[in-house]
């Protein structure tokens, strides 16, 4: 149960605009944005964040989804694996058997020099703020200066997410059926 109470569209006619907004690009008022509502300027500000993170960057989709689900199983991102865990990983060219697969992605038959070169980068985030030159250069082999720091700040944004997140107890959205 979270620890702090979500906000209902139906008790809060004066975040009308705002929840309107999340709605039209989400489809629903998830949790994360239930309860940062309780803040409109921070819920709008993350809002605009994420949307610059998925839809407006250079980084494919599918390395986008890779890193994200990455992350995610490698902090224990459950909020994280379930928004993104077949529902954009999957139409974003990642399979199932990926995903999974990323768990042990060093030993996988998938992933190409370029993806693993990132999912190294991303691993390396994840351990600690100060990443390799070993590791940095492998990653600048196969990406753009305008990509690489487009991949480490979905990186360090996916880590924020996950302390949130947990910190706050946000309850896993149902699962659709």
């Amino acid at each position: 149960m979270a620890r702090v109470s979500y906000i209902e569209e139906k008790d809060h006619p004066e975040l009308a605009a705002e929840i309107a907004k999340i709605k039209g690009a989400r489809g629903k008022l998830i949790n994360v944005y239930k309860l940062l509502l309780h803040t409109p300027t921070v819920c709008m500000a993350w809002f605009e964040h994420i949307g610059a993170i998925r839809w407006k960057t250079k980084l494919p989709p599918r390395l986008r989804e890779i890193a994200i689900v990455r992350i995610a199983q490698t902090v224990k991102y459950a909020y994280a694996l379930q928004q993104h865990v077949p529902s954009i990983a999957v139409p974003d060219g990642v399979s199932l058997e990926e995903c999974e697969a990323l768990k042990d992605w060093r030993g996988s038959k998938f992933f190409s020099e370029a993806e693993r070169a990132a999912l190294g980068y991303v691993d390396a985030i994840v351990a600690a703020p100060e990443v390799p030159d070993d590791v940095f250069n492998a990653v600048r082999k196969h990406y753009s200066e305008r990509e690489v720091v487009e991949l480490t700040v979905l990186a360090g944004t996916y880590i924020m997410h996950n302390r949130v997140t947990t910190a706050l107890r946000i309850d896993l959205e149902p699962r659709q059926s």
